[in-house]
């Protein structure tokens, strides 16, 4: 039998926070509202405060589960927001370009996200599992999903649907992969309104750090042939989103 209240609290606790982080950073707009605020796909004018407040409550409520996991969360979504800082105006897209412009030895904001969340996915892995396969998986995974949730952040909402329908057949499973798999689906319940809406985005900031949380989820609720399966499937998205790159539905 599932136990169910781990992953109510999971989902309520996340939820809570981001609702929160979005409510009270929208109030208080730290730096002025003009660094929160860039131009969305249809010309509007949207905020990021969705990001920062998904990256917190994710964080925060996959330490709860697995602390050691919850930083690689957090170090997702720290990439992102630096991304979303320095890479704002930045047109490139794909880590062919990024890597390129590194080679003419360039810094860009898409470079620091792919070494760092690679890195953070793999000290993740390292402490989540034993043997080195295993640990190098799991590292896959986690860094897969969190550029997988940011790739498909193209239109208002996508993102958070995305999360949601991922997130959901993990909650079937019994275990700290449900509740992790309910932290990321509840903060993005909790700003999916105001995204629908374009009221607000993720940015790289909330995407990488929600779907570095799904990718813990499949990481702590699988055995070995179940990550496999997740590491090859998110290596192909990954390529076939390095061939379709193109602009993107923030501008950061």
């Amino acid at each position: 039998m599932i136990n169910r209240s781990g992953r109510t609290a999971s989902f309520a606790l996340a939820a809570a926070l981001a609702r929160t982080g979005l409510t009270a950073l929208r109030a208080v707009a730290p730096g002025g509202r003009e660094r929160w605020e860039r131009e969305n796909h249809a010309g509007r004018t949207v905020d990021l405060y969705a990001g920062p407040a998904c990256a917190l409550a994710a964080a925060v409520g996959t330490a709860r589960v697995r602390p050691a996991a919850g930083l690689a969360v957090l170090a997702a979504g720290a990439c992102g927001a630096y991304d979303d800082v320095a890479g704002a105006g930045d047109s490139r897209r794909g880590f062919r370009a990024h890597l390129t412009a590194l080679r003419d030895g360039e810094v860009t904001g898409g470079a620091v996200k792919l070494f760092g969340i690679s890195a953070a996915a793999l000290a993740a892995g390292a402490m989540l599992k034993q043997r080195p396969l295993d640990r190098l998986l799991a590292g896959v995974v986690i860094a897969g999903a969190a550029h997988f949730v940011n790739l498909v952040d193209v239109r208002p909402g996508r993102a958070c649907a995305a999360v949601l329908a991922l997130g959901a057949p993990g909650l079937l499973r019994a275990g700290p992969g449900a509740e992790t798999a309910a932290v990321a689906m509840g903060a993005a319940a909790a700003v999916l309104p105001d995204d629908v809406a374009e009221r607000t985005m993720l940015g790289d900031t909330g995407a990488h750090a929600l779907g570095a949380a799904l990718g813990v989820a499949v990481v702590t609720a699988g055995g070995r042939a179940m990550v496999a399966a997740h590491a090859v499937a998110l290596v192909a998205a990954a390529v076939r989103g390095e061939r379709a790159a193109g602009p993107r539905r923030s501008l950061v």
